[in-house]
C-alpha cells in the first residue's frame, strides 16, 4: 500500500534552502545513550546466549561506565554539542549521565523507556503511554521537554507519527530518505522528518558491514564534502550516527575523533542539534 504521511519531492525541484549565517551544510551528531534490561534482548556482538546474555549485556553496559565519558571528553575538546537519543530509563539509573549532558548544553531527545522494548505490535493506548511517559521522565530529569524522537531499532507502528505530535514531539528522526527536513502529515498539531542515518550508524556500519574504523572515518569524511558541495547551492544536513558501546571503544574512538576533527576545521558549517535545526525549519520554511 502507499502511505500518506509526506508528498514525493525531488531535490531538484525545491526552493534552495539557507541555513544560519549561510552556512552550506548543517552537521549534528546524535549519542544513542541507551538502557538495556538485564534480561532482555537487543544488538549483540556475539552469538545469542539463553538470558541473560551477559556477554551481550556487558558490552552494551560499556556505553554508560565508560563510553559515554569518553565521548563527551572527545566532544568538549572539539567544541561540538551532541543531541542524545535517551532512553528515559537512563535517567533513573544513571543520572551522572543527565548531568553531565545538561552542564555541555547538549539536546536530549526521545528514545523510548528502554532500548529492550520496541513499539512494534503495541495498541495505539500503550504506545501513546509509553512516549508520554517517556517525554515526562526526560524532562523532569534534564529540565528539557524533548522536541525529538527516535523509536529504539528505528521501528514505527502506523500511528506514531500522530501520537508523537499528540505529545509535543515537533520533529521524528526514523525516515532516513533525504538530505533536507521536510514535512509530516499528522492528525493533529505538526511533525516534520530531519535526517538521520542509518549508513553513517556506527551499529549498521561494523557490526552490519564489518568496516574497519579507518573505514569509518573515510565514510564521514567523504560524505561530508559532497554535501558540502552541494549545500553550496542549497543547505544539506549531515548526521552522524553513535554508540558509545561501539565507537566509545579506543580502537575506533580514534579514528571518530579524527573524522570529527576533518568537519571541525572546515568554514560555512553549522555545527548544531537536531532541536535547532527543526526551530529553523519550522521558523523559515515549514508551511
Amino acid at each position: 500500500m502507499h502511505h500518506q504521511r509526506y508528498d514525493y519531492s525531488p531535490i531538484i525541484k525545491r526552493a534552495p534552502l539557507r541555513w544560519p549565517n549561510q552556512a552550506r551544510l548543517a552537521v549534528w551528531i546524535i549519542s544513542n545513550i541507551e538502557y538495556h534490561e538485564f534480561d532482555g534482548s537487543g544488538v549483540g556482538i556475539s552469538p545469542q546466549r539463553t538470558l541473560p546474555d551477559i556477554p551481550n549485556y556487558a558490552w552494551r553496559d560499556y556505553s554508560l561506565r565508560v563510553g559515554v565519558w569518553r565521548f563527551m571528553d572527545m566532544m568538549d575538546r572539539l567544541g561540538l554539542r551532541a543531541t542524545v537519543a535517551l532512553n528515559a530509563k537512563v535517567c533513573e539509573y544513571c543520572p551522572e549521565v543527565i548531568e553531565e549532558g545538561r552542564r555541555r548544553k547538549w539536546e536530549f531527545m526521545g528514545h523510548g523507556l528502554t532500548n529492550s522494548q520496541l513499539l512494534v505490535g503495541m495498541e495505539p493506548a500503550q504506545e501513546g503511554e509509553l512516549i508520554a511517559a517517556t517525554v515526562s521522565t526526560i524532562a523532569k530529569a534534564s529540565g528539557q521537554t524533548p522536541s525529538g524522537w527516535l523509536c529504539p531499532g528505528l521501528a514505527e507502528t502506523p500511528n506514531t507519527p500522530d501520537l508523537l505530535a499528540a505529545n509535543g514531539i515537533s520533529y521524528v528522526c526514523d525516515w532516513c530518505n533525504d538530505d533536507q527536513p521536510y514535512p509530516m502529515r499528522v492528525k493533529s498539531g505538526r511533525l516534520i522528518s530531519v535526517p538521520y542515518t542509518l549508513e553513517l550508524n556506527d551499529i549498521g556500519f561494523f557490526l552490519g558491514r564489518g568496516g574497519t574504523p579507518e573505514d569509518f572515518r573515510d565514510a564521514i569524511c567523504a560524505q561530508f564534502d559532497v554535501l558540502y558541495d552541494e549545500g553550496a547551492h542549497s543547505g544539506r544536513v549531515m548526521a552522524i550516527a553513535l554508540h558509545p558501546f561501539i565507537t566509545g571503544v579506543p580502537f575506533r574512538h580514534k579514528r571518530l575523533e579524527e573524522a570529527l576533527a576533518y568537519i571541525t576545521r572546515r568554514r560555512d558549517v553549522w555545527l548544531t542539534t537536531g532541536g535547532e535545526i527543526a526551530d529553523w525549519y519550522y521558523k523559515n520554511y515549514y508551511k
